[in-house]
């Protein structure tokens, strides 16, 4: 007797089930899936015990057909598919036929259904695979699935679920991401008693968004818009039978594709942990996807800290042909034809709203310090490390000692407040002060001229005469500087509010753009050294050199070797002094060997250039007259991207007006 045999078709579901079914998500994603498909606009999910104990999803699709019914629970059944060309345009959410008989091999499934072609509907009950009964019912239009007890038969499956919680906040999660695709149907997830999503059809995305995370995030993000971009395929050269990633043009096929995408991502000021908050969709597919998620952060770099993300909900649509999601069981991966192209469309595309929409941070009372992986940190950062090193008792704004002779008996008895007043910028000493004399303010139009209106009785602002809140940096150039906290922050007035601006990183990023565009342009401007700078280099450093070498010297740095693992600088970029010129060159070392790795080449030409800017910047604890402030202010307006430096802190808080008054309850 031989060996090789064919497996029952008991097992093989089985099988089948343990790549489409991990957990109890698995099976509300398919069953989700198939109800779209199908046309459904009211969608309701019920769960108990995460999962595990009941998942019920009832639709108002077209149903289906007795025949149909009994049909779909044979393996690699569809009504998706025809034959094999389909397969490379497939439109549909669902397509394989294997959802229906591998949930049905691990659970209890009890299926209900009616067409509108039918007068009486289908009921279908399945345990382990094996049909209990079929019988006519009396149902609306439309399809109710019931899975009870999943993996009742596979207890070493069962075992490995995780907590109730945490499954059901995969289906909670689940459904919030197809709640979103899908804007113009009704999502309801209940968990017993206890409704956890209930959103209605709305017009628009931005709806959504505000019924799914509420006005506040909403508040945080930007919306794209609606972007298009054109490919001009080359003309056929290939057999359809290669590679999906060497695919020509067909001689029937149009001579162009249309990509679109639309959707929201963050301020650079938002910073996530993890990419639990990155939804991204293509062609109404929810996906994971490498390359998508690549393009996304490419977008943010330089703009917020490598171990940081963004809040990004994005949807793409091309044309069927162009991505193949038949990749992986669970339909979550796909491969595009064209990858390239869509990866800097996604990154430009997203980067040039950044630019045009320079997005203003606000100012909370604490805000909270960027999450970050274990053991990740932000770049170092001098003033930090100065307020850490200080005592608990010190503060950025030192009040000035007590006389020496106080009374030293009198220690129960509050200690006199000291004088606070704001000294203007107008000379080179220009600081917050607490011993100058009070500031006299000249009469004169303020800057909004709305809140030259009267106050009522109370003293309370009309909401008329409250201007409305600047969400842009655009209003940069129009600050007023009016001094400094501790010779590192600039205060300004604006139209709307106060400013606070990071001195150190608003001239980095200033310097940053000009040497990106100074290298560009191949005139960055050099400085011969009297004396060679001498560097010794390990081994590794030694390979990472070799490597960027031409980087190096496009970037103004003149080296040569000089000797085993030696070398010799001759010439550096003319922003950086000789006392940072050893320093800002074993950092680009450290940025081509974690880089160079994983990174394009950009990439690497950008940490460069964020080196020379950072050493070359004004300093913390640098006292700024009024024309620097000005300027910095002005120059600051003028850059392409005024919401971070290029190592992604925030260089500009911004405090409404609206804020102020709320905090002094005026309002």
């Amino acid at each position: 007797m031989g060996r090789i045999r064919i497996l029952p078709d008991q097992v093989a579901n089985k099988i089948a089930a343990g790549e489409v079914v991990e957990r109890p998500a698995s099976v509300v994603k398919e069953l989700l899936e198939n109800s779209l498909d199908a046309g459904a606009t009211d969608l309701r999910i019920e769960v108990e015990a995460g999962g595990r104990r009941l998942i019920r999803i009832v639709d108002d699709g077209c149903g289906m057909l007795r025949d149909d019914a009994l049909l779909a629970f044979e393996r690699h059944a569809t009504s998706k598919l025809r034959d094999v060309k389909d397969l490379l345009s497939i439109s549909t959410l669902g397509f394989r036929g294997e959802a229906l008989p591998s949930i049905a091999s691990v659970a209890r499934l009890l299926l209900e259904t009616r067409s509108a072609e039918e007068t009486t509907g289908t009921r279908i009950e399945i345990a382990g695979g094996k049909m209990l009964r079929c019988e006519e019912a009396a149902l609306g239009q439309g399809t109710v699935i019931t899975v009870r007890d999943l993996f009742y038969n596979v207890p070493a499956r069962r075992k490995f679920l995780r907590t109730e919680p945490t499954e059901l906040a995969h289906i909670a999660s689940l459904a919030t991401h197809y709640s979103l695709a899908h804007p113009e149907k009704t999502f309801r997830l209940a968990n017993g008693p206890t409704e956890l999503l209930s959103v209605t059809p709305v017009a628009t995305l931005k709806e959504r968004v505000y019924q799914v995370f509420g006005s506040q995030v909403l508040e945080e993000l930007v919306e794209i818009g609606l972007r298009e971009k054109e490919l001009f395929l080359p003309a056929a050269s290939v057999a359809p039978s290669q590679a999906i990633s060497d695919y020509r043009a067909e001689p029937d096929e149009p001579p162009t594709r249309t990509f679109r995408l639309t959707g929201f991502f963050s301020r650079p000021q938002v910073q996530k942990g993890n990419r639990n908050s990155i939804f991204i969709f293509v062609n109404g597919r929810l996906i994971r996807d490498r390359l998508l998620l690549h393009a996304l952060s490419s977008a943010y770099h330089n703009l917020m800290p490598a171990s940081a993300y963004p809040f990004a909900l994005l949807f793409l649509a091309c044309d069927a042909e162009e991505v193949d999601v038949n990749v992986h069981p669970s339909k979550t991966e796909v491969r595009f034809r064209h990858g390239s192209f869509i990866h800097d469309f996604v990154r430009d595309t997203i980067r040039e709203r950044l630019m045009e929409s320079r997005p203003a941070p606000t100012f909370s009372a604490a805000p909270a310090r960027p999450a970050t992986q274990p053991g990740a940190a932000l770049p170092y950062s001098e003033f930090s490390q100065m307020v850490e090193n200080q005592g608990p008792a010190a503060s950025l704004m030192d009040a000035p000692a007590p006389p020496a002779d106080a009374d030293a008996g009198q220690a129960g008895k509050p200690a006199p407040l000291p004088e606070f007043t704001l000294r203007p910028a107008r000379g080179p000493d220009a600081r917050l002060d607490f011993t100058a004399p009070p500031l006299e303010i000249s009469p004169g139009p303020p800057p909004s001229g709305k809140l030259s209106r009267r106050l009522d009785m109370h003293g309370e602002f009309p909401p008329e005469a409250i201007p409305p809140p600047e969400m842009s940096l655009s209003v940069l150039s129009d600050l007023r500087p009016l001094g400094q906290i501790h010779e590192s922050f600039i205060i300004a007035a604006g139209r709307d509010g106060l400013w606070i601006i990071d001195q150190h990183v608003a001239h980095e990023r200033i310097l940053f753009e000009q040497v990106m565009k100074q290298r560009a342009a191949g005139r960055v401007e050099m400085q011969r050294l009297l004396m060679p700078v001498i560097l010794q280099l390990t081994p590794e450093q030694q390979i990472d050199y070799a490597r960027i070498a031409d980087e190096l010297h496009a970037s103004g740095f003149e080296t040569e070797p000089f000797g085993n693992r030696t070398i010799a600088i001759k010439a550096a970029p003319a922003a950086v002094g000789g006392v940072d010129l050893e320093r800002i060159l074993f950092e680009i070392l450290e940025i081509a060997d974690t880089e160079l790795r994983g990174a394009s080449l950009d990439d690497l030409r950008r940490g460069i250039c964020a080196s020379i800017a950072c050493r070359a910047a004004i300093k913390i604890n640098t006292r700024l007259d009024a024309a620097k402030m000005e300027w910095l202010l002005r120059a600051l307006a003028a850059t392409d991207c005024p919401m971070s430096c290029p190592h992604g802190r925030p260089i500009a808080l911004h405090y409404s007006t609206r804020e102020i008054l709320k905090a002094f309850h005026r309002i």
